[in-house]
């Protein structure tokens, strides 16, 4: 029965963040071609070309750093009050703010497309509830099997919704399709969510801590990460790693856009691709690669690749070639991504384990803020820039790591 009970559990955290990651991904092939539209009557037709991007990436903006705050905070709450409860608090904010972006768009005010992005940012810290929720119900043997459940889960969200969004939002495969579609769809899926959540889900924690409530939590964690003598240059790898990649998610929309006349659904079908590569991987080709390499070898070749790679999407003058480097992209980020996180945990005591790791996962949601914040700025002078930009910090990454992480290795040995 027990067993029979956390297998239940276990399904019911994966539908949720599946769900969860399915929302999001629908979302990420609108906001671009939403701003730069000069039809909608979200920004007067006269607006110019650098004014919409900074407009998108503020808009960006303000999802990562309410998100930012919001994993901490949520976190809290879930030890005092329990996973189930935070999750359907959070999963209804989430839903909420669906639908508030949705009304943004149809009644035009852009005031409520940041209301509606920065709540669902706020809300989308419930990773950090989740995460709590499996820890709850594993045994150290199961733990990263576990959790391995859940990547699963996002990678699967992260391929199926870029396409679906740019399919709801697609004019020419229904009539009444717009904009807005894919935000009540979203919305829709949040109920869903909900339901299955009150329905299904065991609460998993068995002793509620009252831990005091703080919202700098996680500037504290990056002050931490920077002070660690011995784990600063995997630190600043991982950071400069994730800024970088998502320096080119979130604004290479803008250069498909100007360059190729991309659509919402062009977008979605290429980051459906790039989630497609990931996925196979993480989940199937990175136990073979690990046999016969080190996260060492792995980082130092899959990082300068990566790099290459990136400045390589510059070079096609039709669109379908995008499709051939692409999956040099995927595959190194989904080889880079998981063997920082186990050099971060191998490089730090076993007895800190969670609060090292912890810690990492702050430094990477600084990183993805930020480039939203400056990203719109320099798209507006060149829609080059998410690639140059992207591109030059892989290099940095691959460059800290191979002068920084590795000379400490040395000399500990």
């Amino acid at each position: 029965m027990a067993k029979k009970t956390g297998q239940a559990r276990l399904a019911t955290i994966f539908l949720t963040v599946f769900l969860d990651m399915l929302g999001i991904g629908i979302i990420i092939p609108i906001v671009a071609p939403l701003l730069l539209d000069t039809q909608t009557n979200l920004i007067p037709e006269t607006t110019p070309f650098g004014q919409r991007t900074f407009l998108i990436g503020l808009l960006i903006s303000s999802f990562s750093i309410a998100q930012f705050f919001g994993s901490s905070v949520l976190g809290t709450l879930s030890d005092r009050f329990g996973r189930k409860k935070v999750l359907i608090a959070s999963i209804t904010g989430t839903t909420i703010g669906y639908a508030i972006f949705g009304v943004g768009i149809v009644t035009g005010q852009l005031w409520l497309l940041f209301v509606g992005r920065m709540l669902d940012g706020f809300m989308a810290g419930n990773l950090a509830v989740i995460y709590s929720a499996i820890a709850d119900i594993s045994t150290p043997e199961s733990k990263s099997k576990n959790f391995g459940l859940v990547g699963a889960a996002f990678g699967m969200g992260f391929v199926i919704g870029p396409f679906l969004g740019g399919q709801l939002a697609n004019t020419e495969l229904v009539s009444w399709f717009n904009y807005a579609t894919p935000f009540w769809f979203s919305a829709i899926l949040g109920i869903v969510n909900v339901l299955v959540i009150w329905q299904f889900f065991g609460e998993t924690l068995l002793i509620k801590v009252k831990k005091p409530l703080s919202w700098t939590s996680g500037f504290r964690n990056i002050e931490k990460a920077f002070a660690n003598e011995k784990l600063r240059s995997i630190f600043s790898v991982s950071f400069l790693f994730v800024f970088g990649f998502t320096f080119f998610t979130q604004f290479f929309q803008v250069y498909l856009i100007e360059k190729f006349d991309y659509r919402e659904a062009d977008i979605g079908m290429l980051f459906g691709y790039l989630g497609i590569w990931i996925a196979i991987t993480q989940g199937g080709l990175i136990r073979p690669v690990m046999r016969f390499f080190s996260p060492d070898q792995v980082i130092r070749l899959a990082t300068l690749i990566l790099a290459a790679a990136l400045l390589m999407l510059l070079v096609p003058e039709q669109s379908w070639q995008i499709f051939l480097i692409i999956p040099f992209v995927s595959i190194c980020q989904g080889l880079t991504t998981p063997n920082i996180t186990a050099t971060v945990s191998n490089l730090a005591d076993a007895d800190v384990q969670g609060e090292i790791l912890g810690i990492n996962q702050s430094v990477n949601s600084f990183a993805q803020l930020l480039p939203p914040l400056i990203g719109g700025i320099l798209v507006g002078f060149d829609i080059r820039m998410p690639l140059l930009v992207s591109a030059s910090f892989m290099f940095l990454a691959w460059l800290v790591f191979t002068l920084g992480v590795r000379s400490k290795r040395r000399a500990q040995a």
